[in-house]
């Protein structure tokens, strides 16, 4: 699968305006550095919003679920560097969901983005499964202009950690269903067509929130031990 691991920690967040460019230089030499030696986690891609809020958008691909309870993550969690601490307090409207990933297709991981958060409605999860899993998201990354598109679904219930308490409890994420691709037209076409808020309803989501980005930095395990 285009994903690099069998679970995912996804994140969406606004930073403060002044924070903005100090955010980007520490999540960029240090932050993302730091995750990516951490055993297990594979890949980490900062996203940043085409128009709107939240700002930015953080995919971790991490090898199992539990990478992200392990004693090395909470390790970093809970002892934040200097220059962490001092970011923290810049976060506003935090979502961090630590997922599994329920179906990855595709090739690879174009540079736009369009997302999606929704819950399942009641009584209505195996119909909603299965019409992404079965129907509709096996053939989407074939269509001109797209690369991957992934499912993700809450796997585990975040910790609370020294770094969380500095920035403020984090919302949390249910299902969750990020569409890739090289051309931003084709992307964002699919919040009006096959991903539209109102063809999830018809199918048992709930709360659906549609979010566009492209990717602004990317680091991987590999380059750590270059």
């Amino acid at each position: 699968m285009p994903l690099l691991g069998h679970a995912a920690m996804l994140l969406t967040f606004d930073i403060v305006e002044e924070a903005i460019a100090e955010h980007d230089d520490w999540h960029t030499h240090e932050h993302l550095p730091e995750r990516l030696s951490i055993p297990g986690f594979l890949r980490g891609t900062r996203w940043v919003a085409t128009s709107g809020t939240p700002r930015y958008m953080v995919l971790y691909e991490v090898e199992r679920l539990d990478t992200l309870a392990s004693p090395a993550y909470l390790e970093r969690l809970n002892n934040p560097s200097p220059w962490t601490q001092k970011m923290m307090p810049h976060y506003r409207g935090m979502t961090r969901g630590l997922c599994s990933v329920a179906s990855s297709h595709g090739h690879g991981m174009g540079h736009s983005g369009l997302l999606f958060r929704f819950k399942p409605g009641v009584g209505k999860e195996a119909l909603l499964e299965s019409w992404l899993t079965q129907d509709l998201l096996p053939g989407l990354p074939e269509r001109r202009g797209l690369s991957s598109v992934h499912l993700l679904r809450s796997g585990l219930t975040p910790e609370m950690t020294a770094e969380q308490r500095i920035r403020g409890a984090d919302t949390g994420v249910d299902w969750a269903l990020l569409a890739t691709g090289f051309d931003r037209a084709a992307v964002a076409g699919l919040a009006n067509g096959d991903l539209n808020a109102s063809a999830l309803a018809q199918h048992g989501a709930t709360e659906a929130v549609g979010m566009s980005f492209e990717a602004a930095h990317s680091l991987t395990a590999a380059d750590m031990r270059v």
